[in-house]
């Protein structure tokens, strides 16, 4: 059963109204078929890899693969052997079921609002509710991210020390994690003390995909996340002193499909200036679509999947009536080039934005061109679960 987040917060609060008046306990609303599936995963819980040389033979690291997920069924075809933890932007009770299955935890997507910075109390109210229905539904945790108007930065770290000490508790095993930009270098006016974030919560979740919000240079179709920008942001935390094993690589799913303001030649397509952050030109000139599409669009396009070895990305051309389209994505080839950076920087994991957008269809070239996606995450060996 699938709910959106705002009635998964109506029913946690009537449920948990029930609970408190009846005492009832949470265990009693467990939906899956096994009731040991109604639990958060322990502490304990971890999953052993292939370590980073040859030389640490005997100290294997823990990856984390995050899959996040938007809507639909498709999790049931997901590559189980890899995904470690999933978050929800909706409340899918069977999906909870099956991850557990699986043995990965299940994360709920929320946003920290303006008010819980600035007011203590509405932000202890705030986390006693997240943890209660957090519990109430066996999640493992939260993802967390900014909402865009929140300016009150410095109030950030503590709010998150916060919420971690209370989901770890409340819930033993559970994983808090904030999502941060593709570098620490401010973008779009955002500054915080990531060390200090880092340190008040499990891990940070590093969005290293639409790089092209802000352009900077030529208002031109370009990569989505070329490796080095990749390379340099991430490096950018290190270098702060922020621990490398306290950052997840989150790569995309999906392109950008640009309309050509002008068409000079592949890879020369000039874009309508659409100004983000005093950047004259950002990707809102184009708009997103998920790998899928973009297999079924390649075939039809004039020119192929072409190759910039300066973005280390694939991109291709296809006409509409007298409008030139240019797609940059990412694609098996260059997500095995940016999974090789988790060695690199010896990072905690790598996440995928989203996993509805590959095709389970079930079509053999579907499959296939799904299958390399997956693997793509882990490239080395077949699977990073053991």
């Amino acid at each position: 059963m699938r709910w959106s987040l705002a009635l998964v917060r109506a029913l946690a609060v009537m449920a948990l109204r029930i609970s408190e008046d009846s005492g009832v306990f949470p265990d009693d609303f467990c939906s899956c078929l096994q009731r040991d599936l109604c639990q958060s995963l322990p502490a304990d819980h971890q999953f052993q890899v292939e370590p980073h040389t040859m030389v640490q033979l005997t100290a294997l690291f823990l990856y984390q693969v995050m899959m996040f997920d938007k809507e639909g069924a498709d999790w049931k075809q997901y590559d189980w052997s890899k995904v470690t933890t999933v978050t929800m932007e909706y409340l899918d009770t069977d999906l909870v079921c099956h991850a557990h299955a699986n043995k990965a935890r299940v994360v709920m997507k929320d946003l920290i609002q303006r008010n819980y910075l600035t007011d203590s109390r509405r932000r202890a109210n705030w986390i006693a509710f997240i943890v209660d229905y957090s519990k109430l539904l066996y999640l493992d945790g939260i993802n967390l991210d900014l909402q865009s108007t929140t300016s009150n930065y410095s109030a950030l770290p503590q709010a998150l020390r916060e919420v971690t000490n209370m989901f770890h508790k409340k819930i033993p095993g559970s994983q808090v994690t904030f999502n941060v930009p593709w570098t620490p270098d401010c973008p779009n006016g955002q500054c915080h003390d990531y060390v200090e974030m880092a340190n008040s919560c499990d891990f940070l979740v590093v969005k290293s995909y639409n790089l092209q919000n802000q352009m900077w240079d030529e208002c031109f179709a370009k990569a989505g996340a070329p490796y080095h920008q990749v390379y340099s942001g991430l490096s950018a935390y290190i270098k702060l002193g922020v621990d490398s094993r306290k950052l997840v690589m989150a790569i995309s799913w999906y392109g950008y499909d640009y309309p050509c303001q002008r068409f000079y030649e592949p890879g020369r397509c000039e874009l309508k200036k659409i100004p983000v952050g005093g950047a004259p030109c950002s990707s809102k000139a184009g708009r997103s679509i998920p790998y899928k599409v973009i297999m079924q669009q390649l075939p039809r396009s004039i020119t192929g999947r072409y190759w910039d070895d300066d973005y280390k990305s694939p991109y291709f051309v296809y006409r509409v009536n007298n409008t030139y389209h240019e797609v940059w994505y990412d694609d098996p080839e260059s997500i095995s080039l940016k999974s090789s950076i988790l060695k690199k920087l010896k990072l905690r994991g790598i996440g995928a934005a989203t996993g509805n957008a590959l095709n389970y269809t079930g079509y053999p070239a579907a499959a296939m061109q799904t299958e390399e996606m997956w693997n793509a995450l882990c490239p080395i060996r077949g699977k990073w679960r053991t």
